[in-house]
């Protein structure tokens, strides 16, 4: 796997609209002020959005290509360091028939986003491409007030300044999809979230011991419409892997979860995996559901209760989330309840 440069200040970052057109739209264009605000002050880039980023939702449904040729411009010009996906959707598949791996392969950059994004995850790593789950455009660099401490440290971290070992601590805080939301309205920039209280951490659902490896994974909602394409990681890349899995603010219900599970078992992938990192779920009223889950499919179905399954980690659609690196090596202690990246994310 090829590992992009870290990013420095006077690098030039590219914002893309590669699901959902959202970011074109007049009632969240702020979104992206606020972003471009944030990135060139605090951080010292030098934004760029790509043609096609700002075209709206109805326009950017209607043309994936069109979405597909801002990605490969923006790894095609050698000025920009890093690609940040404005937000997710459900269509990113669609891009698919327009994508040039050996593009994606020949220019390594940083590219980042989360849930729909998992498909363009997946295009970066058949490319041989480490990518970065999280650190999405309306959500994390767009946040009211400001950056979340959790989500800015991690995002620093793995970007900006990478430790050549790094501990992913479970957040002391948390807000999900069951909270009152502050809508994405101009009026309502200075409201910041009220964050909880973590009463819980990390938790182990089963399994013992340490176990190391490669970071491959995503939000399980997606992965039914990138299952056998030519995307889709077969068996043996799965091998000795460290999967990580989340769930988005759809609200599956624990019997989809339960499907989607059973067809990864039916892959036999969790015979071949080393461990899987769970996501807090988007809804609280989830958390104990899931676990039910997990432990079912996994342990019992699947015939794997020794596989250390850690549960409740700070990735995904419950805030804040963190930055996990697609294709760096991993520790998953459950004895301990740690995680920790045992290289540099970036290079």
């Amino acid at each position: 796997m090829i590992k992009p440069k870290h990013l420095e200040r006077g690098d030039a970052v590219a914002i893309v609209s590669l699901s959902k057109g959202t970011l074109g739209e007049p009632w969240a264009i702020h979104k992206l002020d606020i972003a471009r605000e944030r990135l060139e002050k605090d951080y010292g880039l030098q934004v760029v959005v790509m043609p096609n980023a700002l075209k709206g939702i109805d326009w950017l449904d209607a043309h994936p290509e069109a979405r597909a040729a801002d990605m490969m411009d923006a790894f095609r010009d050698k000025r920009i360091k890093a690609i940040f996906n404005a937000i997710g959707g459900d269509d990113t598949i669609r891009l698919l028939p327009y994508i040039d791996f050996d593009i994606i392969r020949a220019n390594p950059k940083i590219f980042t986003g989360f849930s729909d994004t998992t498909s363009n995850h997946l295009m970066c790593y058949k490319a041989g491409l480490i990518s970065y789950y999280g650190a999405s455009v309306m959500t994390n660099f767009s946040e009211y007030v400001r950056i979340n401490d959790y989500t800015a440290a991690m995002i620093w971290d793995t970007l900006f300044a990478p430790k050549p070992t790094l501990e992913i601590p479970a957040a002391p805080y948390w807000y999900d999809d069951e909270d009152v939301k502050i809508g994405w309205k101009p009026e309502n920039m200075h409201r910041a979230k009220a964050y909880h209280p973590e009463k819980i951490g990390y938790e182990v659902l089963q399994g013992s011991g340490a176990v190391e490896g490669p970071l491959l994974g995503g939000c399980v909602d997606v992965f039914p419409m990138v299952v056998g394409t030519a995307i889709w990681p077969a068996k043996e890349e799965w091998a000795g892997k460290i999967m990580f899995l989340e769930t988005s603010e759809d609200d599956i219900s624990p019997d989809y979860l339960t499907w989607y599970l059973r067809n990864l078992a039916a892959q036999e992938l969790f015979d071949v995996i080393k461990g899987i990192i769970v996501g807090k779920p988007a809804r609280r009223s989830k958390y104990e559901p899931y676990k039910e889950v997990y432990r079912r499919v996994v342990g019992r179905e699947a015939g794997h209760p020794e596989l250390p399954i850690l549960y409740n980690v700070n990735f995904g659609h419950a805030e804040p989330i963190g930055v996990l690196p697609y294709g760096i090596n991993c520790r998953l202690d459950a004895d301990r309840r740690t995680l920790t990246l045992l290289e540099s994310a970036t290079a």
